[in-house]
């Protein structure tokens, strides 16, 4: 005898999530049998996955080419995108819809993106060798661009009390700046004997770690450029991308070996075993504001969530970029996460639905018995 189970409504009814907007609606045959345990155990993953599905908010167009940088304000209420069409774009994270004209400037691609701390500032560097700054307000440009790299930079970061302003380039070097004259702070930081794809500071500051296509990892001194330790090694491709989590203990890295590794930011030695998922080369990585996650874009097509405690995945991996994607971020209350690709598209999605197996199991004693 089959006994149908309907489960409806909303994925905030189901979940006590009020933010998901999808309704969902459920239906599954169940068979209950000298093997109901096995059929029960069917349904929940059936159920699982079913759920699993990640919502995407909002699919934002606006650039002409491939978009290789994405941050959130601090606020969380603004994105901002910096693409190959040699712009940076502006946008409403509640609505989706762009902001203003692109901010135009840099005579190449664009292709990493930033907000101060205080949200009154973008900084951005590009191919073109340069860094630039921007009112974010206003999308106007501040003083004349920064040079002196050799060749195309590859990201920025602000540092935390938002005085410093951190480049890295194909050059092999990481440079340190002032925000306010634009003067250069000491010496290039020199160590990497190949394209340096990711840098990131330390939640203090006071540290800087950076990911090379050398297939290392290196941590220096924020305030005298001085390397700390050896570099880290274990991935067996070019190091893309790195970050510090929340509390300054670990950093995560991707790699072209479609891997992410974490590990232990005080001693350099791995945390437990790369996390394995990605299907082609992982281009970028974030935690989430409180660090229990990661985030993830890959050459893949695809991003990923994974728990920061155990290295597992979490959900499904979210599809919808039609090529690879390059950028990542939480935003700033962990809800959201935005994605930018060379699909020339910057989707938002709702990182507050996706559930995993693990928590539907809590519901599952909820369910009528069968």
């Amino acid at each position: 005898m089959h006994h149908r189970l309907w489960l409806s409504g909303t994925p905030g009814s189901v979940f006590g999530d009020g933010n998901a907007r999808l309704g969902a609606l459920v239906v599954l045959d169940v068979i209950p049998d000298s093997d109901s345990r096995n059929d029960l155990s069917n349904v929940e993953v059936t159920l699982a996955q079913v759920l699993n599905m990640p919502i995407e908010r909002f699919r934002l167009r606006g650039h002409d080419r491939e978009v290789f940088g994405v941050a959130f304000s601090p606020d969380g209420k603004h994105i901002v995108s910096g693409s190959g069409d040699n712009t940076l774009r502006l946008w409403d994270s509640g609505t989706g819809q762009a902001i203003g004209q692109p901010l135009r400037g840099h005579e190449n691609s664009v292709n990493s993106v930033v907000f101060s701390p205080d949200g009154q500032h973008i900084v951005s560097g590009s191919s073109d060798k340069t860094v630039r700054l921007w009112i974010a307000a206003t999308g106007v440009g501040i003083g004349q661009p920064i040079r002196g790299h050799e060749w195309a930079i590859f990201g920025v970061a602000f540092s935390p009390d938002g005085k410093r302003i951190l480049s890295w380039s194909a050059d092999k070097t990481l440079r340190l700046w002032n925000a306010t004259t634009f003067v250069p702070i000491g010496k290039p930081f020199k160590g990497h004997t190949d394209i340096v794809w990711g840098a990131s500071f330390s939640p203090d500051g006071k540290r800087i770690v950076s990911a090379s296509a050398d297939k290392t990892i290196r941590l220096w001194n924020a305030a005298t450029g001085a390397p700390i330790g050896k570099p880290l090694l274990g991935h067996r491709g070019m190091v893309t991308s790195v970050a510090f989590s929340p509390d300054g203990r670990r950093i995560v890295s991707g790699s072209s070996d479609n891997t992410l590794q974490l590990w232990n930011a005080v001693t350099g030695a791995p945390a437990g075993q790369p996390l394995i998922g990605h299907e082609s080369g992982v281009n970028s990585d974030a935690f989430s504001p409180d660090g229990q996650r990661i985030v993830s874009g890959s050459s893949d097509n695809t991003v990923r969530l994974w728990n920061a405690a155990t290295g597992v995945g979490i959900s499904q991996p979210l599809r919808g970029h039609g090529s690879e994607v390059y950028g990542v971020a939480f935003s700033p209350d962990g809800k959201q996460i935005v994605s930018a690709s060379t699909d020339t598209t910057i989707r938002i999605w709702d990182a507050a639905f996706v559930v995993s197996v693990s928590t539907f199991k809590g519901i599952q004693s909820a369910l009528p018995a069968l």
